[in-house]
């Protein structure tokens, strides 16, 4: 089974004053996010799960959807500060997300195979994907059941 790429891409881009993970950066409008999700590919990524807001999904969709239906499957998961584990509460006062830790929990019902996380507005060059997918690739199955716990 080959790896996911699990893309955090909730953040509000506050001090950037957009979201900056769809902004175009390419000659021919190119996301950051287009050229990791082209060399996860490339290195052998099976599957990307984008973690956003809702109040994103369909800027994400408008913009990916198109993309990339015919070259790797692709879900979204929401994260918002209301969906937390059982038995906590959140504060009425919150107003951004928890950050890394809560937006891969909120991967957990999609994501079943070893996977990789990256930021949605980092750029990390296709050397980076490829020593990703070698590792994961090469995790035996007792070594995934170790990892999963």
């Amino acid at each position: 089974m080959k790896p996911t790429l699990l893309v955090l891409a909730a953040g509000m881009g506050s001090r950037y004053g957009s979201l900056k993970q769809i902004d175009p950066v390419g000659p021919s409008g190119e996301t950051i996010i287009d050229y990791s999700i082209y060399d996860a590919i490339r290195a052998g990524f099976g599957k990307v799960v984008f973690i956003i807001r809702k109040s994103f999904e369909q800027d994400f969709k408008d913009i990916f959807i198109s993309k990339l239906q015919s070259h790797i499957p692709v879900e979204y998961v929401f994260q918002e500060i209301d969906k937390v584990p059982e038995g906590l509460k959140v504060s009425p006062d919150r107003t951004k997300p928890w950050g890394t830790a809560h937006a891969v929990l909120m991967a957990k019902d999609v994501i079943h195979e070893p996977f990789a996380v990256i930021n949605g507005d980092d750029f990390y060059g296709s050397g980076a994907f490829q020593t990703m997918a070698d590792y994961l690739n090469s995790l035996t199955p007792e070594t995934k059941t170790l990892h999963r716990r």
